[in-house]
């Protein structure tokens, strides 16, 4: 894991903080697979603040260098995915956080308390 996607990753925290999205966890999976070093998931209230939370992330991390690769989900805000690379980070609204439940799904790998990054 390189100083660079936990960079990427304290960035993106970052970003989701400043518009208060709900119940950010950090999953460092670098050791249980090779698509990414970090998941970080979180949630919003609603398809704009989700929205407005994904925008957040781009512009926060495209302004240190690091575009996005790829981004899904984005025109109905229930479950975005945005793609950097090393860190992919996913943005919920509550019904489809507790569907896909991805903390269960990587629970293989660690969870780092935010303020840790």
């Amino acid at each position: 894991m390189s100083e660079e996607s936990r960079k990427m990753a304290k960035l993106a925290v970052e970003a989701l903080e400043d518009k208060k999205a709900e119940d950010i966890k950090v999953i460092d999976i670098s050791n249980v697979s090779v698509i990414a070093d970090y998941f970080i998931i979180a949630g919003g209230n609603n398809s704009s603040q989700i929205q407005a939370l994904c925008d957040n992330v781009e512009e926060k991390l495209g302004r240190a260098g690091f575009p996005a690769r790829q981004t899904e989900g984005y025109e109905t805000a229930n479950w975005v995915l945005l793609d950097f690379g090393d860190v992919i980070v996913h943005v919920f609204d509550k019904e489809n956080r507790l569907l896909y439940d991805l903390e269960r799904i990587w629970r293989d790998g660690v969870q780092i308390p935010v303020e840790e990054l």
